[in-house]
């Protein structure tokens, strides 16, 4: 099953008047579809987009992978056990929540933050929390790989007209980032994302300059 969901399409959340515009690809918070509760241990993948200034305020985790990926702009992330960083585009952020963190996330800079961040279910509960900044990540042979969750994550930036083969596995989850892709006959852009369940292996094909898209590899 190969399955395009829109941008468009996703549940707008957040709270505007404070800066804070989210999409969600997934039920999340207060928004409940029992027909879109994961894609294996996908449980969200949120699109936020924070004004100057703007955050989310200290908040606890627990048994949660939560990865982040910059679009725009500088995040600025605390959390319970000691980590302060700045997460930048092109830069990955993991963070283990397992027994239980909690964490600050703002966009302390003068620019507009655009930020992707994805949780996943692990694998098993509990553990102490874990926190990971990889630079530059980006290439089908530079995978981070989250053995928490039996997932493993690749960055691909195509040049027009290249073609990326995705990786044959159970369950397969494309999100586009930049630019534009063909994927059979459908168009994708920016914000759109791709689930593919027991499939052979699509091609995806670059269509515009600054293309970025992520795929995860995900287990049943």
């Amino acid at each position: 099953m190969i399955s395009v969901h829109r941008a468009e399409d996703r549940y707008q959340g957040g709270d505007q008047d404070a800066g804070i515009l989210s999409r969600h690809a997934f039920s999340f918070g207060g928004f409940y579809d029992p027909d879109n509760l994961r894609f294996g241990p996908l449980m969200a993948c949120n699109t936020e987009r924070l004004e100057p200034g703007a955050g989310f305020e200290e908040h606890p985790h627990s048994h949660t992978e939560i990865v982040t990926w910059v679009v725009e702009g500088e995040l600025t992330h605390r959390d319970s056990t000691g980590h302060a960083s700045r997460v930048r585009p092109g830069d990955l952020q993991h963070l283990s929540a397992a027994s239980g963190v909690r964490h600050v996330e703002r966009n302390d800079g003068d620019t507009p933050l655009t930020f992707i961040q994805m949780w996943l279910a692990p694998l098993e509960p509990g553990g102490e929390p874990a926190y990971t900044i990889v630079p530059g990540l980006a290439g089908a042979d530079a995978p981070y790989a989250l053995p928490a969750a039996g997932a493993l994550l690749r960055v691909h930036r195509p040049a027009p007209g290249e073609r990326v083969v995705l990786p044959h596995a159970p369950k397969v989850y494309v999100q586009i980032v930049s630019g534009a892709v063909r994927l059979g006959g459908e168009e994708l852009g920016p914000g759109d994302s791709v689930r593919i369940s027991d499939e052979p292996s699509p091609e995806l094909a670059a269509d515009a300059e600054g293309t970025e898209f992520l795929v995860w590899e995900l287990p049943a």
